[in-house]
């Protein structure tokens, strides 16, 4: 069993508008130092396979079909093997 931890980020050339209600709720909130925000999505996937390089080859997938728009988003994930106790 592994454990993927994805994190799912626009490009740095896409205008992020949510980045951007949180900034402006940091600075009515009194942290004025905050220069600039990006938002973004994280996931945790639990998946069976047989060793850590086919686990990254499936997420990789799943990013590329489903959990990234390749136009507008970047993706980075980490996949750690889950020691399951019986």
């Amino acid at each position: 069993m592994f454990l993927a931890r994805v994190y799912v980020t626009l490009k740095p050339t896409v205008n992020d508008p949510p980045g951007l209600t949180i900034r402006g709720g940091l600075h009515s909130l009194g942290f004025a130092s905050v220069e600039s925000v990006r938002a973004g999505k994280y996931m945790e996937i639990r998946l069976e396979a047989p060793s850590a390089a086919e686990a990254e080859a499936q997420v990789t997938e799943m990013c590329r079909k489903l959990l990234a728009n390749p136009v507008i988003e970047d993706f980075r994930f980490t996949v750690e093997e889950l020691v399951v106790s019986r």
